[in-house]
């Protein structure tokens, strides 16, 4: 293969490690699955086949993709019976490498120390082997700079291992000499008596032994007026509590790139979503049921009970006449709330619900759930006081404007009608906008910048509290403020996009939260200790105390599960003690105040007793409703305006609803209600912005207009298409490309 000579600052270039082994110095328990993972800066790390023994080969190669002053970081980990401790690390800086060698690495031999997380001991040494095609320039001045760092074959000497300092702590274990670089703004670079070089931070006044890594091109570091530190991103004038770094930027980039899709997929002018309409004027609060028939009038009597008048035989009655149809059972009245929202009397046992009767639940379990339900939104009707509250808030700014706006109310006002608004938009909230605010709003609070929340794992994509969030100094009023969202939701029948762990719900209860629980957020560490739990862990010679470490910012923390339980060992005898303290140390580690802010801010808009009737998975059905699309049930509980269900351009649609995929077909749930989320019942319990309000749609306009959607009213006004293929564009375009209400 031919050589590539390139300048010592250009980036980047492949290079080839050959994993090959590691030879102990200081033995560990007497059983080791022992592999590599390794990773080049902040990137991804890979890892290497598991093997048996403490004297272990690998012979594994691999090609990364490498910068001439990267750090590639090496972890050997100790996987045995899936208890996976970290044994040793070491961090090489590949550009003092290539010093060594003038910029040539041609299959050389290297072998690097590797020293214990807790107590530095040099435990033993890794040998890798190092090639690329690539030849680096390095300046005359830099040429000898490598010798002093890492082995060749054959050499006894090792890289210093720093001890502790009183003054300083503990210094990590690293082949990195970043001596001679040039220090961001602020840090100065010292040596101790023993001429070991430290850094001092004088804007934060700490010092470290790790020599500091400069901040990304655009960004600055700067006080605010209580002397925190904050960091500025002069590229998106934005700042953040939260140090940057390339994984940081890459998940701001990713969730970036996610908003701007969504957003061009749901972006869309007035005429495509509301037609012509004047909001204010042709479109009042409708009756539930819809208008009454030709000819028919409603009254109230002095006592303000409803009757009917039908003025084509002028006769009057108690019935609806749009209830005759599909009579309520006998001894069953409807009646409405002030705000209009439907609900029923049974007159034989003096009850009321939420629950139509006529509709017929499809299971025990599902009819369990409606109870509680009706008796959870008969405490949330009890509450609700005369009056709106109004939010306004911005797209492009929506977190900090509904923080704003959220934390300044009152708890009992946020308990009113919600008008939501979106600033600089047109649309009237009854209801569709404010549906949209909470499903927006729940997905805004993934954004890395805010790090408030993070997934259960790489295969769980439920929420969990993010354990670094107290870079945020406002974190817990963040908190507070989702708390009080999260109630809201709930309060007022709207749901969210993003639901939590099951046992965060079980926190939300006051449960305990059990081995079981593990599994549904973490299978690996669930199987740990379900190993323990099954064998006779004395016979297995594990080396388990009471203690627990986590990593956090690239930091290996330790924590005793009760006190002293670093001196404590695990046995047969107390394994279950053990067990229980793992469990509830793996769902609060690091956020207990975080969730007690969360439940502080809940309780205020939604006392937490009145969950107390549902389990852990009605909370999820009650705050996110149903994912799965059934066009079946979709179809049977759709009724249609000017057209019939027989009509050609009615068959079309839902020939092409059944050629969607799930996803796109949420996309077009949320183009004509405002949400991706079904209530437990499905489409028969579909919401309005009056109560409950079935899917329509509805013959209106010419062949050469878009779809149009009323998402208070759950209707899709679609022009009668002459052929498939037309009716298929338009809905596609429509449903892929708009987003907003009453945009120009």
């Amino acid at each position: 293969m031919s050589e590539v000579i390139i300048n010592h600052t250009q980036v980047p270039f492949t290079l080839n490690i050959l994993i090959d082994k590691f030879k102990v110095r200081v033995k560990g328990p007497s059983h080791a699955e022992l592999y590599v993972e390794y990773s080049v800066d902040d990137a991804p790390s890979k890892k290497t086949a598991t093997k048996t023994g403490w004297n272990t080969e690998w012979k594994e190669e691999c090609n990364l993709l490498v910068e001439t002053k990267s750090s590639i970081k090496f972890i050997l980990v100790n996987n045995y019976k899936l208890q996976k401790k970290t044994i040793g690390k070491a961090d090489v800086d590949l550009y003092k490498i290539l010093c060594r060698y003038n910029g040539k690495l041609n299959k050389q031999e290297l072998v690097v120390p590797l020293s214990s997380n807790s107590s530095n001991t040099h435990i033993g040494d890794l040998t890798i082997v190092l090639k690329t095609s690539t030849v680096i320039n390095i300046p005359e001045e830099d040429r000898h700079r490598g010798n002093s760092s890492g082995n060749q074959r054959g050499s006894n000497s090792s890289l210093p291992m720093p001890e502790s300092s009183p003054a300083l702590g503990r210094v990590a274990v690293t082949a990195a000499d970043h001596s001679t670089d040039p220090l961001p703004q602020h840090y100065e670079r010292r040596f101790d008596s023993f001429n070991r070089p430290y850094y001092v931070d004088h804007l934060e006044k700490k010092t470290s032994w790790e020599p500091p890594q400069p901040l990304p091109p655009g960004w600055e570091r700067r006080l605010d007026s209580h002397n925190r530190v904050y960091y500025v991103d002069h590229n998106t004038r934005t700042t953040t509590w939260q140090r940057p770094d390339v994984s940081m930027l890459n998940n701001i980039d990713h969730f970036q790139r996610w908003r701007t899709e969504r957003n061009n997929y749901m972006e869309q002018t007035l005429n495509q979503r509301y037609g012509a309409q004047n909001w204010a004027g042709n479109i009042p609060r409708s009756d539930p049921l819809g208008p009454l028939p030709n000819g028919w009038e409603k009254r109230n009597d002095a006592n303000n009970r409803s009757y009917y008048v039908n003025h084509a035989n002028k006769t009057t009655q108690w019935e609806d006449p749009r209830l005759q149809a599909n009579p309520l059972p006998p001894g069953w009245e409807i009646r409405f709330t002030e705000d209009g929202v439907a609900f029923f009397v049974d007159h034989e046992t003096k009850s009321t619900t939420f629950t139509d009767p006529r509709t017929a639940p499809r299971s025990e379990e599902e009819t369990q759930f409606l109870k509680k339900q009706s008796q959870f939104y008969y405490y949330c009707q009890n509450a609700v006081t005369e009056g709106h509250v109004k939010i306004i808030v911005r797209r492009n700014t929506l977190m900090e404007d509904s923080f704003n706006e959220i934390m300044r109310q009152k708890p009992k006002e946020l308990q009113k009608r919600l008008f939501i608004q979106f600033k600089d938009e047109d649309g009237l909230d009854y209801g569709g906008i404010s549906r949209e605010w909470f499903f927006q709003l729940s997905h805004e609070l993934l954004n890395p910048m805010y790090c408030l929340f993070e997934y259960a794992s790489d295969n769980n994509y439920s929420l969990q509290i993010n354990p670094a969030s107290f870079v945020n100094p406002e974190h817990l009023q963040y908190f507070r403020f989702v708390g009080r969202f999260v109630a809201m939701a709930m309060f007022h029948r709207k749901f969210i996009d993003s639901g939590f762990t099951i046992p965060f719900y079980k926190k939300m209860l006051g449960k305990r939260i059990t081995l079981q629980d593990i599994e549904t957020v973490d299978v690996e560490y669930y199987n740990s200790l379900k190993f323990i739990r099954d064998n006779n862990i004395d016979e297995c010679d594990m080396g388990l105390v009471f203690s627990a470490e986590y990593e956090l910012f690239g930091k290996i923390e330790e924590q005793a599960l009760k006190p002293d339980g670093q001196n404590i060992e695990v046995t047969e005898e107390n394994k279950n003690e053990y067990i229980d303290l793992m469990v509830n140390w793996r769902f609060s580690r690091g956020v207990v105040d975080q969730t007690k802010a969360f439940m502080d801010g809940f309780n205020e808009i939604v006392p937490l007793h009145w969950l107390q009737v549902y389990d852990e998975k009605q909370i999820e059905l009650l705050l996110c409703g149903m994912q799965q699309i059934d066009e079946k049930d979709w179809e049977a509980h759709t009724i249609y305006r000017v057209y019939t269900k027989d009509d050609q351009q009615i068959k079309w649609f839902w020939e092409f609803v059944k050629k969607l995929t799930n996803e796109e077909k949420i996309r077009l749930l949320q183009f004509v209600t405002g949400t991706c989320r079904l209530p437990v019942g499905g489409f028969r319990e579909l919401m309005g912005s009056n109560g409950p309000q079935k899917f329509c749609i509805e013959k209106i306009g010419k062949e050469s207009w878009l779809p149009r959607s009323h998402t208070c009213f759950n209707r899709l006004d679609l022009p009668p298409y002459t052929n498939y293929e037309q009716m298929k564009e338009k809905l596609t375009y429509a449903i892929m490309e708009t987003e907003g209400f009453g945009q120009e």
